[in-house]
């Protein structure tokens, strides 16, 4: 019978508006004790002191939050940023302590929460991976043993050697997940961690996680990319500020992400949106469709997309990606795909996309954008707008096409021939 590796008890954690809030470490809190001695009590005294009347001052981050893992099984953990996932991970890995409830781990346990913790700018890659090794748990002979294999995983063989201040941010990032990757716990816990490197490098490091998902190793995976949760999940559990509103089958509490997304999509400005990845150089920053935001199957479509740029950047590319959700990419329209040279210059910029025919039946789709350069990410945000195409009478026969019945694109018209 499989035993429980993971058990979580009526979990909440709090955390007071506006007051200087009780350290989690000790040296935190007697540094805190001697420099603030008497706000420092007043503030236990009012932390300890919960009621009604304080809930103005009062945020929880977690509330009420029971389920168990089973040994090897992989769960998913998605919500929207705030929800409460990423506090939720720091419990379970004892970075925090948490205000009620409780959380159980049995096993050996390793937290993949911030890629990169604990890289010395100063040292060398080589001495890089053997310190961050150690802080992610690893032993000595561990990281000995595995070296080989974290450098070639990297790609940063040829700089091995060199101090990491003269890295690409790109090769800090793929040599810190390549160390963290390679661990060997019997639970782990990994936050948003694949959303680091180029594409390809994306694609390692899903591969990577498949191959430990099928390990036997107890995970529990957060992550905004619904495919990589999909792919890697056999169970997901939807958060909502703060509280588990869902908890059962991946499909189903992917479906309910997607509504919220919708609804999100459609109610938040781009430039208010943190749940996006990527360089930060540059930043989408308003999406409009067609001059009156009509869009009709079959009829000419024109996306107008916003972006502010830092400084310039030359040979700056832009996909947007068409979905009727996470898994099903209907359409992708890329600039360097196509042989289009963009660039992003600095301030405010403006591309206009013009399709003659857009071929989607009648329905809402979302739209992902994705701005780069030379492959790695400058902004990349999933839901960035809404689309919804209304039912038109493509080929004038009085017979409108209809999004499931009639598939997802618009059949092209055809030659018929009766012999």
């Amino acid at each position: 019978m499989t035993s429980t590796a993971i058990q979580v008890r009526n979990l909440g954690k709090r955390y007071r508006i506006g007051t200087q809030q009780r350290s989690d470490t000790l040296v935190g809190a007697l540094s805190n004790a001697l420099l603030y001695p008497i706000r420092n009590l007043r503030n236990l005294q009012r932390l300890h002191r919960f009621d009604a009347d304080d809930e103005a001052t009062v945020k929880w981050a977690l509330r009420d939050v029971s389920f168990e893992v089973r040994e090897g099984e992989v769960l998913g953990l998605i919500g929207h940023n705030g929800a409460g996932k990423s506090t939720l991970l720091k419990i379970l890995s004892r970075i925090t302590e948490p205000s009620t409830g409780s959380a159980d781990l049995r096993g050996r346990v390793s937290s993949l929460l911030e890629v990169g913790t604990g890289f010395h700018q100063e040292l060398t890659g080589r001495d890089n991976v053997y310190m961050n090794g150690t802080i992610l748990g690893m032993r000595a002979a561990e990281v000995r043993a595995k070296f080989d294999e974290i450098v070639a995983f990297s790609g940063v063989e040829q700089y091995i050697d060199t101090p990491v201040k003269f890295y690409s941010s790109g090769m800090k990032v793929r040599l810190a997940f390549a160390v963290a990757a390679h661990l060997d716990p019997e639970i782990l816990l990994i936050d948003e961690v694949l959303a680091v490197g180029d594409l390809a490098f994306q694609q390692k490091c899903l591969g990577k996680m498949d191959a430990v998902s099928k390990s036997g190793r107890t995970i529990l995976f957060v992550s905004h990319n619904m495919s990589a949760v999909e792919g890697l999940c056999g169970r997901c559990i939807l958060m909502d500020g703060g509280r588990v509103s869902y908890d059962g089958t991946v499909e189903e509490a992917v479906e309910r992400y997607r509504t919220q997304s919708l609804h999100k999509a459609d109610h938040t400005t781009l430039l208010e949106r943190t749940d996006r990845d990527g360089n930060g150089r540059v930043r989408f920053s308003e999406v409009r469709v067609n001059p009156g935001g009509r869009v009709l199957t079959g009829e000419p479509l024109t996306l107008e997309i916003d972006y502010e740029a830092q400084e310039t950047i030359p040979n700056f590319q832009v996909a947007i990606k068409i979905s009727r959700n996470y898994r099903d990419v209907l359409m992708t329209i890329d600039s360097r795909m196509q042989g289009v040279p963009l660039e992003a210059r600095a301030g405010r910029n403006t591309l206009r996309v013009d399709l003659p025919r857009f071929e989607l039946l009648p329905g809402r789709y979302l739209i992902d954008l994705w701005g780069a350069c030379s492959t790695t990410a400058e902004d990349r945000i999933f839901n960035a707008a809404t689309l919804r195409v209304e039912e038109h009478d493509v080929f004038g026969t009085g017979m409108a096409p209809r999004t499931g019945h009639h598939g997802y694109v618009v059949s092209p018209v055809c030659e018929w021939h009766l012999n």
